[in-house]
């Protein structure tokens, strides 16, 4: 299975009774085993998870650690970038130079790589106070 296809066929769960924007994310480990996750709501929103999360989680539930590749689709006029918080859990498990193709349902791509999505990331050498 391809990453625009796990993508596609997770979006299709999401559980968005609320802002009814379902969003889809596929992830692929350097083992070449790929992870996906969909939006989640719930009905204190926005505590909700995003889709890039919960395709982060179901990596590292299976014992991996790395994203070699990402991939984010929604219903949307143009591709939809993560938010903020996920660019951070992006940037936590993949290397700057990892590509990141953001889609829409009607095939409509952008591709970038973490480092343009987080320029300036908040990284564990920030915390290195020696």
């Amino acid at each position: 299975m391809d990453l625009e296809k796990a993508a596609r066929d997770v979006r299709e769960n999401a559980y968005v009774p609320y802002s009814r924007f379902k969003v889809g994310a596929a992830l692929r480990a350097p083992s070449g085993k790929i992870y996906a996750g969909c939006n989640v709501e719930n009905v204190a929103y926005p505590e909700g998870t995003c889709a890039e999360a919960g395709a982060i989680a179901a990596m590292v539930a299976a014992g991996e650690t790395e994203i070699a590749e990402a991939y984010v689709i929604a219903d949307s006029a143009h591709p939809v970038p993560p938010c903020g918080g996920c660019r951070q859990k992006l940037a936590e498990f993949a290397r700057g130079d990892t590509p990141v193709t953001l889609a829409t349902v009607d095939g409509g791509t952008l591709e970038t790589t973490v480092a343009e999505l987080l320029p300036g990331a908040f990284g564990a050498g920030h915390m290195d106070r020696t």
